[in-house]
């Protein structure tokens, strides 16, 4: 009795260390790959000063490409989470033919590099492309515009509100909605009274990533607009590529810094507001 109970203090010490070493290695692991450039990015921008990063922060072009930014990512997020729980139900809810051909184009954008995304988007809408020359004659022009920053900055974050909510919906099951229409609710009061309580949450937080990968977005969105145009189609990240190659590393740092602290502002919004018993441990 005595040897197994020292056996087991023995296992439980083990363990203990163990989780302790899987920790720092983890830990270790995040802060290099995450923390350290955060932290460089942070330090570069403030190397002048807070009012120098002001200035450069606040100069015409930066604000507007702040500006064109921030609506290519708004459009972005309200097209994909409409898009994004409309396809969630199909995929969940319905059984149909080409489902799984479906549930694979959404996930298309996350193996496909950006720069083939936008390129495929020139092909397409582009002024030789298939639809470009019609959408011309009728006074669109999508690529090398504004639309055209919107449809890349859709297309690379396209699956991110799905792969939240399609768990979540796996998850509830049908219970309750199947209750709701047998006591006499039609399709839309079934949606907005059962269906969309239990997914708001999931929908949130694809809401949340989609916008902060919407807001980082370079690749797809310099091949539509060849790199952009100060003042007219130019996003933050284009003019910090720009900004970099010029030497004018405190414009450069200062931009991807506040791009960053949007994105974790928005990450650590949702984890306060979130409720604790659906918070991850």
């Amino acid at each position: 009795m005595a040897e197994s109970v020292a056996v087991a203090r023995r296992s439980g010490r083990s363990k203990g260390r163990v989780t302790y070493l899987l920790r720092f290695v983890a830990v270790a692991y995040i802060g290099v790959l995450v923390a350290v450039p955060l932290g460089v990015v942070a330090r570069k921008a403030f190397a002048e000063g807070a009012s120098r990063m002001w200035a450069s922060l606040t100069e015409p072009n930066m604000v507007h490409a702040f500006e064109v930014t921030a609506y290519a990512a708004g459009y972005s997020v309200v097209i994909n989470t409409a898009f994004g729980v409309v396809v969630s139900l199909l995929l969940v809810r319905y059984r149909f033919r080409g489902r799984r051909l479906l549930s694979l184009l959404v996930d298309l954008p996350l193996s496909v590099s950006p720069i083939v995304a936008g390129l495929a988007l020139v092909f397409v809408y582009g002024r030789n492309g298939w639809f470009g020359p019609a959408l011309e004659a009728g006074g669109i022009q999508v690529i090398f515009a504004f639309p055209g920053i919107v449809l890349a900055t859709v297309f690379v974050s396209l699956p991110l509100v799905v792969r939240e909510i399609v768990p979540v919906l796996e998850e509830v099951g049908t219970d309750q909605e199947q209750a709701a229409y047998i006591l006499g609710a039609n399709g839309w009061q079934t949606f907005r009274r059962i269906t969309l309580p239990s997914i708001k949450w999931a929908v949130l937080y694809g809401v949340v990533l989609a916008l902060a990968r919407s807001l980082g977005e370079f690749g797809a969105v310099k091949v539509v607009t060849a790199g952009g145009v100060a003042g007219s189609t130019q996003t933050v990240t284009s003019l910090v590529e720009q900004r970099y190659g010029e030497f004018d590393e405190l414009s450069a740092y200062s931009a991807s810094l506040v791009l960053a602290a949007a994105s974790i502002a928005c990450l650590v919004v949702i984890f306060l507001i979130r409720p604790r018993k659906d918070r991850t441990p």
